[in-house]
């Protein structure tokens, strides 16, 4: 019989669900668990539309590159709004923005009134309000989460991210034959009503006062607002002026760009592990087991949550997902790649909870927008830098030479860096 001091020991293995603790946020992690699989339908519902309409991966890749340019002109451009306006309210905006966005794929499909510039149109405003809301969420966070456990909030919302990049699409490819697509997209419309309700709830979120650059007058606001590109530029001078924050910012860089063969799984899948053109077992299995390894983690995260050497482990992380990814270009069977990728699911789990949490307790209050929205454009720009690079390398020097020699590459590049900024490796958690 588990003693009750070996079942709390055996506890802090687990989630920390410390964090849910807080009403606040226990209603935003509860709606956005909720909005994670119904309300990520349109993730495969817009690129089967389009290819049904077209028949071209063409336009499903243009549809992709619109995506790109709207999240990243809204990361930067909602994180200078969010460090001088009520997080709250733009936050709410911006998931009503996406909300009607949703209605409005619904609409055009249920009247037939389908093109691919409507399509397009919507896509950008999808981009746009998604990439608001990945920004502002991450400025909101440590304003309702003591800085000690923004490392158990953010692996909180890592497990839901990616329980619902597992569920979530599997769900839709079910559906899609019974349902319809336009009916995906309502449900997406429907599950992100939670959302908008959490967030409703939320108190007022005003620039701080005593915090350097902030204003709680409107008139003030009103200014900054106007220039929008200043407060951009504003925020990567205070993310230049930080070694740590650079540092933190490039270990994740060189581990996405180096390190992410994603789009080299299709040729895997078929030329190593002898899987069917198109697809097959091989290829879903591949793409799956990244996620998995990240899901895996998070239900033992209080292993690691709790831990101060906040630097070391994200350096250690991101090194790791390198050596995991010269194992995948090394791998003879399909089982060892999908052990290494696996693990490097794990590792990576760590990386991003750590790179959230420094940068988030490292930055001032007033400038935690436009850092998030840096981070933000490097987490949405560094796997599609990748897929160009490593596209383009294989086709020259051949599959497991580049998958090798990226993730050396990423190990190597993390090294130098932790070597080059002592400040990263030995960062420990700031507790108040």
């Amino acid at each position: 019989m588990l003693t009750t001091s070996r079942v709390r020991s055996l506890g802090s293995y687990t989630v920390d669900s410390r964090p849910l603790a807080i009403a606040a946020y226990r209603r935003l992690w509860v709606a956005s668990a909720v909005c994670a699989v119904g309300g990520s339908f349109s993730v495969a519902a817009v690129p089967t539309q389009l290819f049904t309409m077209t028949g071209s991966s063409a336009t499903v890749g243009v549809a992709a590159a619109v995506s790109f340019v709207a999240l990243v002109v809204a990361a930067l451009w909602g994180g200078a709004l969010a460090d001088v306006m009520d997080r709250r309210r733009l936050l709410l905006a911006a998931n009503c923005g996406l909300a009607v966005t949703y209605a409005a794929f619904w609409a055009q499909a249920a009247m037939g009134a389908s093109s691919v510039p409507v399509l397009l149109v919507l896509v950008a405003c999808q981009g746009l309000t998604f990439g608001s809301i990945m920004t502002t969420m991450g400025a909101v966070v440590p304003r309702l989460v003591p800085v000690e456990l923004l490392p158990a909030a953010n692996s909180l919302s890592s497990l839901v991210r990616y329980a619902g990049s597992i569920l979530g699409p599997v769900l839709a490819g079910a559906l899609i034959p019974v349902v319809g697509l336009g009916t995906l997209y309502l449900f997406d419309a429907v599950a992100l009503l939670a959302v908008v309700w959490a967030v409703a709830k939320l108190p007022s979120l005003p620039p701080l006062p005593h915090q350097a650059g902030s204003s709680n007058d409107p008139a003030a606001q009103h200014r900054q607002g106007r220039s929008t590109i200043g407060q951009v530029l504003a925020g990567f001078r205070y993310l230049a002026a930080s070694r740590l924050l650079v540092a933190v910012l490039m270990v994740d860089l060189a581990a996405m760009v180096f390190g992410m063969p994603i789009a080299l799984f299709p040729e895997l899948a078929q030329h190593t592990y002898g899987g069917p053109a198109g697809g097959g077992p091989a290829l879903g299995l591949l793409y799956a087991a990244y996620p998995t390894g990240v899901f895996a983690v998070g239900l033992l995260s209080g292993t690691f949550t709790r831990a101060r050497r906040h630097g070391a482990l994200m350096a250690a992380a991101a090194a790791a997902w390198g050596i995991t990814v010269v194992i995948l270009g090394l791998a003879a069977h399909l089982w060892i790649a999908l052990a290494a990728l696996v693990l490097g699911g794990a590792v990576n789990f760590v990386l991003s909870t750590f790179r959230n949490a420094i940068s988030q307790a490292l930055t001032d209050d007033a400038m935690r927008g436009r850092i998030q929205g840096s981070l933000t454009v490097v987490l949405i720009g560094g796997p599609q830098i990748a897929n160009l690079l490593h596209g383009a390398a294989a086709s020259i020097f051949g599959l497991r030479v580049v998958i090798c020699a990226g993730g050396l590459l990423a190990t190597v590049t993390v090294a130098a860096i932790a070597w080059a900024v002592p400040e990263l490796r030995h960062y420990t958690a700031r507790h108040p």
